[in-house]
């Protein structure tokens, strides 16, 4: 049974940070690329980042670009989202999935929501 259990959501004054988690199970766990999505209220599911099974590289796309770090811990089949400088507009449900190498995505995990406050 495939899990992807994302973890850490909460609410956030702006300009501040979070780390969300996604902890893995039922897969092999170095075998698939690990990314963050979001989804704000009534807008489109976005990709964030992406780790890549194929050479362990992380890469950013635009909406948190310079705010965000990935960090993963193989021991504990867990990738971390690291958020900063935080912004109301970053309030959206954030998802982690696999194989973000791949499309389309073949697991979802359920999402964690994120508020940020003005």
């Amino acid at each position: 049974d495939v899990q992807l259990q994302a973890s850490g959501g909460g609410l956030v004054q702006a300009g501040g940070s979070l780390r969300l988690s996604c902890a893995v199970s039922g897969i092999t766990f170095d075998a698939y690329g690990i990314g963050w999505f979001r989804q704000a209220p009534g807008k489109k599911r976005e990709e964030l980042s992406c780790t890549s099974s194929i050479d362990s590289e992380t890469s950013y796309r635009d909406p948190v670009k310079g705010r965000a770090t990935v960090s993963v811990d193989d021991a504990k089949n867990t990738v971390y989202l690291q958020m900063n400088n935080l912004k109301p507009e970053d309030t959206a449900v954030y998802y982690c999935a696999a194989d973000c190498d791949l499309s389309p995505i073949e697991y979802w995990g359920q999402g964690t929501l994120v508020t940020v406050s003005s």
